[in-house]
């Protein structure tokens, strides 16, 4: 989500960083917040996958949804690099962007491991070389937040991205690819980075003032983690009914209670990009109900998968919809140069 109009008191860069040589790249500001778009598409295209067996729908569905995904996250990752290194330093030294900018790593391993079913040795070569860069930034971006001076109104639920949802959906992906030594090697970080970031998030959402408006959307990750640690242990243990999976099943019902509850407050957002964080987290927990679906098989459960996939498709198409109203009316990317850029020279890289 972009930060334009965020309440975080970030201040601006110095003068003597607004140089000629800065601002040498001319095309638009392109935040890590955007990714959040390829990594909600991917999990539509994950949920019309775990429909597949429920409703025999075309495998031509999930599959032209990660073609057009992969089209998108190309050009996305090449506008961003293209910013430069020193915007991309400055973003993952930022208390509020820095988490996002694994998004676009954990969309390269979900697209890697759908094309492990087409060319499996392309994908399984793919799968490897994003999980070690997802493991590297989120290592990376450890050690930077250990390092002290985040202030606690700056943390945020986006926090999970680059450790726990990157080693959950590391999991599945190294599964799908039958590396099942490192896919439990990157459940193990997922589940223990989970753990341990949840209560340091939820004391922040709990105790400290409310979320500044651009990133009120990422509440709804505290569904979408643990959806994502439900499919990932189905890929790992098997799809069996077992403690582990009925506890993490149980605490995906609690965290959907919760985003019910969270409805009256997301009502009152502007629309803006930041909204694919809910597409994220909601097509996670669609695809695991869909799971649960196939496996317990219920009755009227394939009304049920209906009702799902075409509830959640319509909620994406909404979502892409006003989207490309904002990309018609320039107000898809943020202004250049951005203000949130504060880097201090003092601080430690």
């Amino acid at each position: 989500m972009t930060t334009s109009g965020d309440k975080v008191s970030i201040p601006r860069l110095p003068e003597k960083d607004q140089s000629p040589k800065r601002q040498r790249f001319l095309g638009p500001r392109v935040p890590p917040s955007l990714f959040g778009i390829v990594l909600g598409i991917a999990g539509l295209t994950q949920a019309w996958r775990a429909a597949v067996p429920l409703l025999g729908t075309p495998q031509a569905i999930p599959d032209a949804l990660s073609i057009m995904d992969a089209a998108l996250w190309l050009v996305l990752v090449g506008l961003y690099v293209a910013q430069g290194p020193r915007i991309i330093m400055a973003d993952l030294r930022d208390p509020v962007l820095s988490p996002f900018v694994s998004a676009s790593a954990l969309t390269a391993m979900l697209l890697s491991a759908t094309l492990a079913n087409a060319a499996f040795a392309a994908g399984r070569v793919l799968v490897i070389v994003f999980l070690a860069v997802t493991i590297a930034l989120g290592g990376w971006l450890t050690g930077q937040w250990m390092t002290g001076g985040i202030e606690p109104d700056s943390v945020h639920t986006g926090y999970f991205l680059p450790t726990a949802a990157g080693g959950l959906i590391g999991a599945n992906a190294a599964a799908q690819v039958h590396l099942h030594a490192l896919a439990e090697a990157s459940f193990g970080i997922g589940v223990i980075c989970w753990v341990l970031l949840g209560s340091t998030i939820l004391n922040r959402l709990f105790s400290r003032p409310p979320l500044p408006s651009a990133l009120v959307p990422t509440m709804a990750i505290e569904l979408g983690v643990p959806a994502v640690a439900g499919s990932a242990y189905f890929a790992v243990a098997g799809r069996t009914v077992s403690l582990m999976a009925c506890v993490l099943g149980g605490y995906v019902v609690l965290m959907a209670v919760a985003q019910a509850r969270l409805i009256p407050v997301y009502r009152r957002l502007s629309f803006t990009p930041g909204a694919w964080t809910f597409v994220f987290s909601y097509t996670a927990a669609a695809a695991y109900a869909l799971e649960w679906l196939a496996i317990k098989k219920p009755p009227a459960a394939t009304g049920y998968a209906i009702a799902a996939i075409v509830v959640l498709t319509a909620f994406v198409a909404w979502i892409a919809f006003r989207t490309v109203v904002l990309a018609v009316r320039g107000q898809l990317f943020p202004a250049w140069p951005p203000a949130h850029q504060a880097v201090d020279a003092a601080s430690p890289s």
